[in-house]
């Protein structure tokens, strides 16, 4: 039955399409000079619609598809040249159809009646959103999914060409320091105007022409002018019942803008499962900081002392409660001086349950499998806030000065019961903050010469605490005659604290020097200062509620860590950028001059040495939108400070760590090719990217799990193996007329080498995911998408070979009915199993009616169903540094909703 439905509306599309005439042909000058990025466009004489547009391609080309037996007036514009304005008459062939523009000598701008759906100027691509609306968008994100070449991917991120998009600006002023994903969801669709993508875009108009910008791009709303000097936004509100539990939402988001200041608040409380800001985006969102040693060869980790939260798949967990606030402010006081800042503020209630199936590397190891079962409740409270200001008095000087501050206070109760180690509650809690301020100081000498400074401090105490209590004494009693446990209690209550406190700073300075229109090179001096400390304690808590300090009986009896790390790299770097042709060639070394050493019980190991690190950027620019781009670098990897702590950690109950001071650092070898084309002409868009990446003397584990047991030791050690990893990623997108299809395709392998009970093992993990997908944009029709996902996760641990394959076919489909009922809908369906037999299938059902009176009514009537089908849960697979896992969620189950939004 699903495969008859997706058949048939494939036909209705494809009919629809293909029931239309091309006109092709030349757009050129008086004296026969094909004219690129030439607009043309087709208006419905009867309708008074902009039906169809293009722009020309580098030999003067345009194609343009057109409603049979149709009057048109087409009408053709370029810079510098006299609109011409031709008539024709479709009929049931295709049309050849060649223009020729005059010169107009007055140069007066041309007024257009309608407005070209693209334009390209530059690095810049303009997009008219109203060419694109249906009707049925309410915030940007569903006007960037109708942009071709623009996409919006799982995570709420917008994708140009393949790249993720750095910064977001609303009138050219940061949204949230341009996170992309609190943008697509909340700024409001009819608020927007013209999207402008800024390609190579430099954060600092100084940097422009001697830095590499070609992986950043920039995205800036242009608002409607209604929307400008005036409060703008929407407040949604509603609610609902499910399994006699109250449902409640509320959602005001609120925006103003004017030339000097602008204010944007978000606020989002529901119980419906629907996350503004989950606990990932949190971790990820940088607040606009760049690491200024990211480029110099040197990759220092501080490590993540995170609680070990189990994550909600797709957003989607038994149960979710958030309450989510959001500011952010610009203010320019002078046209000198611009002050910003933001403050976030995240509160989530989640409970998850899940089944995991564990299968380990190697079944001669005595590693016995295990299936677990968990019940989980987390609490999460997630604050931010951050201010920063630019002063930049005149063209030669400007000066950077940011400040964020991050506080959280989280908690996880796991009820767990394992078929190796019974029933275990484990606990665990963290408060951490962290302070980043960042100043940098631009100034240009003159035409030649251009200074650059930059440092960055880093300031971070995280306090993770974690409790374990174990029924089954029996089963656990290996592991707590290690640990130096009393024996005599109705259970083994163990817990651990730790502290770790992080300072860092990252300077450097960069001189210019422009030899001329094709070359320059690049100086620069910069060093990395680090300092970390680590405390940690293992303790027993008895039955009559007094605390044990046990003496482990392994691990030369040490259970505690007082450590102090420090880490110092100056470095020297020089680079020298020459153009020729089509080709822009960037080599350069960076010369380092390291120094490591921790010092714990008395005993102090350090680690001195030089390194040479080389890197090559070599750009292709075959046409204006059309490059090839290849990269290698040479980088030097450190650990953090938990690797070298000799005494014991209980990273968990089956999970003890021993760290190694002798450990040295490991070097990367990275290569990347990326190719990508975006054709106006056909409007096709293609993206490619090879990655490899080869680490020698890398840091692995090796590990000695007690017999029978899933209860393991392990301590790292600098393997002489080299590990390597290759990933493939490509993407085609091509426009049919009102039919879009695209094609991507994601590789990644990597094999890494580690040893378990003391003997080598080899893992290779191979994944697959093939993505097709057709989707229409009809301007009054209803519009549907069709995609269809295949995913291979093949894994080879040892002697075992696991492999696991995901099948989801998917449809997504919205209309505007009678230009007032907007209905939505979508559909998925996911096949999940191995080589045998189907493990888990599930499907989801979700549908939305809404009632506007008209586009301009201040009032929208919404219900809203997700999880039609009720389905209980989902599955997913994932590979383990020893193991392979297939996992069941347990989801929220059908909710049905009423909303009412009001637009001010």
């Amino acid at each position: 039955m699903k495969i008859k439905i997706f058949s048939l509306l494939f036909v209705i599309t494809s009919s629809i399409a293909f029931s239309q005439v091309k006109i092709t042909g030349v757009v050129k000058d008086s004296i026969g000079t094909p004219l690129e990025l030439a607009n043309v466009v087709a208006i419905n004489q009867a309708t008074k619609a902009l039906d169809s547009y293009g722009i020309t391609n580098e030999t003067g080309r345009y194609s343009l598809t057109l409603k049979k037996n149709t009057s048109y007036k087409l009408q053709v514009s370029y810079i510098g040249m006299k609109m011409n304005e031709t008539f024709i008459e479709t009929k049931e062939v295709d049309i050849a159809k060649d223009i020729t523009l005059q010169s107009d000598n007055a140069l007066d701008e041309v007024e257009l009646v309608y407005e070209m759906p693209v334009t390209i100027k530059g690095d810049t691509i303009v997009y008219n959103a109203d060419s694109f609306n249906t009707g049925t968008e309410r915030k940007l994100g569903d006007v960037l999914k109708n942009l071709p070449g623009v996409e919006v991917n799982d995570d709420g991120q917008i994708e140009v060409e393949g790249k993720v998009v750095s910064k977001v600006m609303v009138d050219g002023k940061d949204f949230f320091d341009g996170d992309s994903k609190l943008a697509t969801q909340n700024i409001p669709s009819n608020a927007v105007d013209k999207v402008q993508v800024l390609k190579n875009y430099a954060n600092v108009g100084q940097l422009s022409g001697v830095t590499n910008n070609q992986d950043n791009i920039a995205i800036n709303i242009k608002l409607k002018e209604g929307k400008k000097n005036f409060w703008f936004g929407n407040v949604t509100a509603g609610g609902g019942s499910s399994n006699n539990n109250g449902l409640y939402l509320f959602q005001p988001k609120l925006f103003y803008y004017s030339p000097n200041y602008s204010i944007n608040t978000i606020t989002d409380i529901n119980n419906l499962g629907e996350v503004a800001f989950s606990r990932r985006d949190y971790f990820n969102f940088t607040g606009g900081f760049r690491n200024p040693s990211q480029k110099s060869g040197t990759n220092i980790d501080l490590g993540s002392n995170n609680l070990g939260f189990l994550t909600a798949q797709n957003n989607r967990a038994k149960d979710i409660k958030t309450k989510f606030g959001a500011a952010n402010f610009s203010w320019s006081p002078n046209k000198a001086l611009d002050l910003s800042g933001f403050g976030i503020f995240s509160n989530s209630r989640t409970q998850l349950q899940e089944n995991r199936d564990v299968v380990y590397t190697d079944p001669a190891l005595g590693i016995p499998d295990e299936r677990t079962e968990s019940y989980t409740y987390q609490k999460s409270d997630l604050g931010m806030l951050k201010l920063s200001a630019k002063y930049k008095p005149n063209a030669s000087n400007q000066l950077d000065y940011d400040i964020l501050g991050r506080l959280s206070k989280e908690s996880q109760d796991q009820n767990f019961f394992s078929t190796v180690n019974g029933n275990i509650l484990e606990l665990e809690s963290s408060s951490p903050y962290s302070i980043n301020q960042n100043l940098n100081y631009y100034y240009t000498l003159n035409e030649t010469n251009i200074f650059a400074l930059e440092i960055q401090h880093l300031l971070q105490d995280e306090d993770p605490f974690y409790n374990a209590v174990l029924d089954d004494k029996a089963n656990y009693e290996g592991t707590a005659n290690n640990l130096g446990l009393e024996g005599a209690q109705i259970n083994y209550n163990l817990a651990q604290e730790k502290r770790v406190k992080s300072n860092q700073m990252d300077a450097k300075l960069d001189y210019w020097n422009i030899l001329n229109n094709k070359s320059d090179i690049n100086f620069t001096i910069g060093t990395i200062l680090s300092t970390q400390k680590f405390d940690s304690d293992i303790f027993q808590f008895l039955d009559d509620n007094s605390v044990f300090n046990p003496t482990p009986t392994i691990n030369n009896g040490l259970d505690s860590n007082e450590i102090k790390y420090n880490f110092s790299d100056v470095y020297l770097a020089a680079h020298y950028r020459l153009k020729s042709g089509i080709f822009t060639f960037t080599p350069g070394f960076s010369a380092h001059a390291y120094s490591a050493k921790n010092t714990q019980f008395n005993t102090q190991t350090t680690d001195n040495f030089f390194r040479l690190l080389p890197d090559l950027n070599v750009l292709m620019q075959l046409k204006k939108s059309e490059s090839l781009t290849f990269n290698y670098s040479m980088q030097t990897q450190f650990t953090d400070v938990s690797k070298f702590a000799r005494g014991l950690v209980l990273n968990s109950y089956s999970s003890l760590f021993s760290g190694n001071p002798d450990l040295a650092n490991a070097l990367s070898h990275n290569v990347n090719v990326s190719y990508f084309s975006f054709n106006m002409f056909n409007y096709t868009n293609v993206f490619a990217s090879l990655n490899y990446n080869k680490s020698i003397d890398n840091i692995r584990n090796t590990s000695i799990f007690e017999p029978g047991s899933v209860v393991r030791v392990s301590t790292p050690f600098n393997s002489g193996f080299a590990d390597e990893s290759a990933s493939a990623n490509a993407r085609f997108q091509r426009s049919f007329g009102k039919l879009r299809t695209s094609i991507n395709t994601n590789l990644n392998y990597s094999k890494f080498n580690q040893f378990i009970q003391n003997v080598q093992s080899v893992s290779e993990s191979f994944s697959q995911t093939y993505r097709t997908e057709l989707r229409t944009n009809f301007k009054t029709a209803p519009n549907v998408e069709i995609a269809y996902r295949y995913t291979i996760q093949d894994n080879n641990q040892g002697n075992n070979n696991t492999k696991f394959y995901t099948k989801s076919p998917s449809i997504e489909f919205d209309a505007l009915i009678f230009k007032t009922l907007t209905f939505k809908t979508d559909y998925s369906y996911n096949n999940f199993s191995n080589e045998e037999k189907t493990l888990n299938s599930f499907e989801f059902l979700n549908a939305s009616l809404a009632y506007r009176k008209d586009k301009d009514a201040k009032f929208e009537y919404e219900i809203k169903a997700t999880n039609l089908f009720n389905t209980k849960s989902q599955s997913t697979s994932n590979t383990g540094a020893v193991s392979v896992s297939a996992t069941e969620y347990f989801i929220q189950p059908l909710f049905v909703s009423f909303r009412l939004r009001y637009e001010l």
